[in-house]
């Protein structure tokens, strides 16, 4: 039977270490599905497998795309589906590894048909954001499609900006197109979910954030500073070091800003994922006996 085993998780718990393991023991490929991962240039602050990882087992849409690129979970949908079939061919077992909710679930559960928004309208949005700010295009949000209004994060820019992007786009209210149906997969899927104790998995964050400071993350962040536009680099541990470039934040609170913005990020993922009653939840190191005794 084809299977796609899902290892996912929160940030930092152990999932590429888990993933590698169960992907040698079943000879097969590993997906990676994070979203900050599939980018050029930036492999410390995302922790994107190592050369080293890599070469002990295969990994697809790792470093794929430049940083100036845009990529999608709807993208990442259809790209993990026009690979499965070659590697259905290898083997009945492919592992996909991550913790970006949206592309975990893009796979899995599938992505409503959105219309690709073009370069002008995503430009013209953007300008739009950075010239005024968030408050008119909530207003525009409001007007034209008033259900979505209701759900939004309003102090997500991202979700906004892709709202009104789509309203444009279609002529449609983005909430129309939002059925959240699953689609059927022809393939089984289990899903893996990795956990520890709350104190064990902070603990973990803050040591990894250590390790990446000795890596060179400020390097590399400083490598990319001129880039800070860009949404591939609205994410934690740029957005403080970029803090700390401008001189609006010490370098030590910066770390430490790290730290707990990373930590707020792992709660957020729990609280997705659990949501999921499908996700089989267990340490790193039961991983591999779970996919055993399945």
């Amino acid at each position: 039977m084809l299977t796609l085993i899902v290892i996912t998780g929160p940030t930092g718990v152990g999932k590429t270490a888990a993933a590698i393991e169960v992907a040698q023991q079943l000879g097969c490929n590993i997906i990676n599905a994070d979203s900050r991962q599939v980018f050029k240039g930036i492999p410390i602050g995302t922790a994107a497998p190592t050369p080293e990882e890599q070469a002990l087992v295969r990994h697809h849409f790792v470093q794929f795309k430049e940083l100036d690129e845009y990529y999608s979970a709807s993208q990442f949908e259809a790209d993990v589906m026009a690979l499965l079939p070659s590697l259905w061919q290898q083997g009945d077992n492919v592992v996909m590894c991550g913790g970006s909710m949206m592309y975990v679930d893009a796979v899995c559960k599938g992505i409503d048909p959105i219309p690709d928004i073009s370069d002008e309208v995503r430009q013209a949005v953007k300008q739009e954001w950075q010239e005024q700010g968030l408050e008119p295009l909530l207003k525009e949000l409001q007007r034209l499609d008033p259900i979505y209004y209701k759900q939004v994060d309003k102090l997500n820019p991202k979700r906004v900006v892709h709202a009104i992007e789509v309203c444009r786009q279609a002529g449609v209210p983005y909430s129309s197109l939002r059925t959240g149906q699953a689609k059927s997969r022809p393939f089984n899927i289990i899903k893996i979910g990795l956990n520890i104790e709350r104190d064990e998995l902070f603990d973990r964050i803050n040591c990894r954030v250590d390790a990446m400071i000795e890596k060179g993350l400020e390097a590399e962040a400083h490598s990319v500073y001129h880039l800070r536009h860009l949404n591939s680099l609205n994410t934690v541990g740029y957005k403080e070091m970029f803090a700390l470039f401008d001189g609006t934040m010490d370098r030590h609170t910066a770390i430490e800003r790290i730290k707990k913005n990373t930590r707020v990020y792992a709660k957020k993922q729990l609280t997705w994922f659990k949501r999921d009653p499908d996700i089989i939840w267990c340490r790193p190191e039961e991983c591999l006996t779970i996919v055993k005794n399945y």
